[in-house]
């Protein structure tokens, strides 16, 4: 017997026409997040996963610090999430708006970063060859299938996944994984490392590391601002990790030859 289909998976892509034959592509839909009936912010994402979506970036925002009751409304094409309150602080003054390229777009600085991300604890150490490795251990069948996907993966200090996940924005990737880690009681992620598929920049690093990230590592090149705020929360950047090279940037003191 054939094992049922996937139904995130098969929200995630969809086939279309193209000169000369058809094409798989990556979803992009926006998804509004309520809560306690309220709008609060869109987000333009690849469907799936969308509760963990919503916790993890009310998180990285500094707006609850726990799982919550989290569903998607009753017509799954209204793209509505809801989720329990009440907040931390005050979003009253804050209306958020985000693009599936860019997360704090302009917002934030280090000192607002660091009301809610305290300096990192020790984390583990790791060797640099397994840095190294990490992105190849990353499951990313969407973006095999339509080369328009980004990945998130959380790992443990042996290398080994505990939760992948793909979206068509970097930031969403990470928002969902820290959304599932925050449901399973594995926050903050003192013993874990978080890899990205693409570039690290300075909304990925902040959301690692308000969710106690100490260790993490992106394909791509960091930028300068995601450098300065990894010194300056301890935590471990790591870049170009590509087959058995990697360049550490920040937190040297955690990787081993």
């Amino acid at each position: 017997m054939a094992a049922p289909a996937d139904p995130v998976a098969g929200r995630m892509t969809k086939v279309v026409q193209r000169d000369g034959g058809r094409d798989e592509v990556a979803v992009e839909e926006p998804l509004e997040i309520r809560v306690d009936g309220a709008a609060l912010t869109v987000t333009m994402r690849t469907p799936g996963h969308d509760e963990e979506l919503a916790l993890g970036f009310l998180h990285g925002e500094g707006l609850i610090d726990g799982p919550r009751a989290a569903g998607l409304s009753d017509d799954l094409a209204a793209n509505v999430v809801e989720v329990q309150g009440p907040l931390l602080g005050d979003p009253g003054a804050r209306r958020f708006y985000t693009t599936s390229s860019c997360g704090v777009c302009g917002k934030g600085s280090l000192q607002e970063v660091a009301v809610h991300a305290a300096v990192l604890a020790p984390g583990p150490t790791v060797p640099r060859g397994l840095l190294a490795a990490l992105p190849e251990r990353l499951r990313q069948p969407a973006f095999g299938r339509t080369g328009g996907m980004h990945a998130t993966g959380l790992f443990d200090a042996a290398g080994e996944p505990l939760i992948v996940r793909e979206d068509v924005g970097r930031h969403n990737a990470m928002d969902k994984v820290i959304g599932r880690a925050l449901r399973d009681g594995l926050l903050p992620l003192g013993g874990q490392i978080l890899c990205v598929s693409g570039r690290l920049s300075f909304e990925l690093v902040q959301k690692a590391a308000v969710a106690g990230a100490p260790i993490l590592v992106g394909v791509g090149a960091p930028t300068s601002l995601a450098i300065e705020l990894a010194a300056d929360r301890g935590m471990t950047l790591a870049g170009f990790a590509r087959g058995t090279s990697v360049n550490v940037y920040s937190g040297e003191e955690r990787v081993v030859s």
